[in-house]
């Protein structure tokens, strides 16, 4: 059997790479689910908890804007703004423009379980970090916009 070349510099790097990539990949996956488990509002789902953190973020929207930028098709978009308005937490109003359409936006409620949820998971990071050592804590803080401009992109 004839022997296989010795790998290059270049062919070493790539498998870390994929290797990190990999290991990233499902870190931040894991960690995602984690995350999404320490939730204020049990009654809401995931994408209704993603909805309304798109709409404080970005301000308010029509439903075809929030279809796009949830990764949705329209009429399921529909329905979710449907539920959360039923719960008080979204208002539909006339289009400023375009009479035939609406904009969406999220109320006080809303707004004040978001940020019970933002402060609840960032209580549940730091318990979590407040085990590392201080050079791991240094490395997440210097990972944070690097994860952040991924996140982005």
């Amino acid at each position: 059997m004839p022997e296989l070349p010795e790998p290059t510099d270049d062919a070493a790097d790539h498998l870390t790479d994929d290797v990190a990539i990999a290991t990233l990949r499902s870190a931040v996956m894991r960690l995602a689910r984690r995350l999404r488990h320490q939730r204020v509002e049990e009654s809401l789902t995931p994408t209704e908890m993603q909805v309304l953190a798109t709409l404080a973020r970005c301000g308010s929207a029509t439903p075809g804007e929030l279809a796009r930028r949830e990764h949705v098709q329209p009429p399921s978009m529909t329905r979710i703004i449907a539920m959360l308005e039923e719960k008080g937490l979204v208002r539909r109003e006339p289009h400023p423009q375009d009479r035939r359409q609406v904009v969406v936006s999220s109320t006080e409620q809303a707004e004040s379980i978001l940020d019970q949820s933002r402060a609840k998971r960032d209580a549940w990071l730091a318990q979590l970090s407040s085990g590392l050592t201080e050079e791991e804590r240094a490395v997440l803080r210097a990972a944070a916009p690097v994860l952040e401009k991924l996140a982005q992109l």
